[in-house]
C-alpha cells in the first residue's frame, strides 16, 4: 500500500512523522498549539494565525466537515494545520466538503498520524518555534521510510526551519488587510442558511452610530457584533491614518486583532496616536497590543502564546471570571506603565496573570487582549461590544473609568 509521508521539522532539530493530507509540498511557519474542542474552520480562517502552523490539541479533527458560513474570512490563512487523527467522514448535514477537500483547494498542507501529545510538550517547554512541514518525500511500499534516508530529510528540513524568520519582528498586519475599504452590513441574527439562532445583543445603540473598524485582520464575527449593536461598520485598510479616518466623521474607532508582532506596525501606532483624545476607541488582540504601544507602553513575546477557547480571566473592574477566546503570541507589558497613573489594567490572565485589558482614566478608550466574538469559543465576553457602545453614547466627556 502506498501511503503518503509527511515530516515535521523544528528549528531545535526536534523531528515528527505522520501522514499528509489537504495539500502536497512544503510549507514554513512558527508552529502553535490551539486547546480548542471544535471550531477548526474558524480557526483556519482567522488572519491572525497567518505565518504560523496550528496544532490541534483535541484527538479528532474533521468530523463535521467544511461549510462556507463558518469562514472567519476570505481563505484558510494558516502555514500549516497539523492534528492526531483526521475524520475519514463528515457526519454533519451543514457540511459542503471535507477538511481535506477545503485545504487541498486552497492548498493548504496538513498532517494527521502525528504524537500532537508529545508536540504540545514540547512547544510548552522549549516554546513555539520555526518549523517545516514536508509531503516531498519519496513515496515507498508498506509506509517504510529507511532510516538512514529519513535522517537525510529530516536534516535538511531542520536547516530551512533554522534559516526561516521568526515572528517578531515583522509586519504582517500589512500581508492580511483589506486593499480597500468597504462597508459591512452583516449581523449575527441575519436570516443565514445553516446558523443557528444567536441571542440578541443587551445593548444597541439608541440611534445609528458610525464606526470604523481598522482591519489589521479583522475576523467577519467581530464585524456581526458591531452591527449587532446598530452600528454603521465602515472597515479601512491596517495603513489608513488618523487624518482618513477623522475626515470620515465617525463616532468610534475600532481596532481589530491580527497576526505578528505589533511593535513593526508602527503606522498603526502612529494613527492611534492620532485619534486618542478624539474618538472613543476599542481594540482587542493585535489593536489590544497598538493601543498598548500608542499610550507609551511595551510589548513582548510570550513563550508560547495563548491559543483557544478556554482562557480564564478576571474583569477587575466587576471581579467577575470569564472564559475566554484567545489567539495571541504577544502582550502589554504592564511594568512600562510604571510611574504612571493614567494607565489602568482591567482585566488579568488567571492563568500566568499577562495583562488582558487595559483603559485610561482620561480618554475614552480601552482594550481586550482576547476575543470577545469568540467564533469559536464561549460567549462570556460579548459585553465588552456593548461596553463600547456605552463608552460611544457618554463619549462628550472624561475616560473609561
Amino acid at each position: 500500500m502506498i501511503q503518503k509521508h509527511a515530516i515535521l521539522a523544528l528549528a531545535d532539530g526536534r523531528i515528527f512523522t505522520g501522514r499528509g493530507f489537504g495539500a502536497e509540498g512544503s510549507a514554513t511557519g512558527e508552529v502553535v498549539f490551539n486547546t480548542s474542542m471544535s471550531g477548526y474552520q474558524e480557526i483556519l480562517t482567522d488572519p491572525s494565525y497567518f505565518g504560523q502552523m496550528v496544532v490541534m490539541t483535541y484527538p479528532e479533527i474533521g468530523n463535521y466537515g467544511v461549510n462556507p458560513e463558518d469562514e472567519e474570512s476570505k481563505r484558510p490563512w494558516v502555514s500549516a494545520f497539523i492534528v492526531r487523527e483526521l475524520s475519514p467522514v463528515a457526519s454533519s448535514w451543514r457540511w459542503r466538503q471535507t477538511l481535506s477537500e477545503y485545504l487541498g483547494e486552497h492548498g493548504v498542507i496538513g498532517m494527521e498520524g502525528i504524537d500532537t501529545r508529545a508536540l504540545v510538550r514540547h512547544i510548552r517547554d522549549q516554546g513555539a518555534q520555526m518549523g517545516v512541514i514536508s509531503t516531498a518525500i519519496p513515496e515507498v511500499p508498506r509506509g517504510v521510510i529507511a532510516k538512514e534516508h529519513l535522517q537525510e530529510i529530516a536534516v535538511r528540513l531542520v536547516e530551512e526551519a533554522r534559516r526561516a524568520p521568526s515572528m517578531v519582528g515583522r509586519d504582517l498586519a500589512r500581508e492580511v488587510t483589506t486593499r480597500a475599504p468597504y462597508v459591512w452590513t452583516e449581523g449575527t441574527c441575519d436570516p443565514i442558511e445553516g446558523r443557528g439562532s444567536i441571542r440578541r445583543p443587551a445593548h444597541r445603540a439608541a440611534r445609528s452610530r458610525r464606526v470604523v473598524a481598522y482591519d489589521f485582520g479583522i475576523k467577519r464575527n467581530i464585524l456581526r457584533k458591531l452591527v449587532d449593536r446598530n452600528l454603521e461598520v465602515m472597515v479601512v485598510p491596517a495603513t489608513t491614518s488618523a487624518g482618513e479616518v477623522l475626515r470620515m466623521e465617525p463616532d468610534g474607532v475600532f481596532l481589530s486583532n491580527g497576526p505578528g508582532d505589533p511593535e513593526p506596525v508602527a503606522y498603526g501606532v502612529e494613527a492611534v496616536r492620532g485619534l486618542l483624545g478624539k474618538k472613543p476607541i476599542f481594540g482587542i488582540c493585535l489593536g489590544h497590543q497598538i493601543l498598548g504601544i500608542a499610550l507609551g507602553g511595551r510589548t513582548f513575546k510570550l513563550k508560547f502564546g495563548h491559543h483557544g477557547g478556554n482562557q480564564p480571566v478576571m474583569d477587575l473592574l466587576t471581579r467577575k471570571v470569564e472564559i475566554t477566546a484567545q489567539n495571541h503570541g504577544f502582550a502589554v507589558d504592564m511594568d512600562s506603565f510604571k510611574g504612571r497613573d493614567d494607565v489602568v489594567l482591567t482585566h488579568v490572565n488567571l492563568n500566568d496573570r499577562t495583562v488582558e485589558g487595559i483603559a485610561h482614566r482620561n480618554l475614552p478608550v480601552f482594550s481586550v487582549q482576547y476575543h470577545p466574538e469568540a467564533s469559536p469559543g464561549p460567549h462570556d465576553a460579548d459585553y465588552l461590544f456593548d461596553r463600547f457602545v456605552a463608552l460611544i453614547e457618554r463619549s462628550e466627556g472624561g475616560g473609561m473609568l
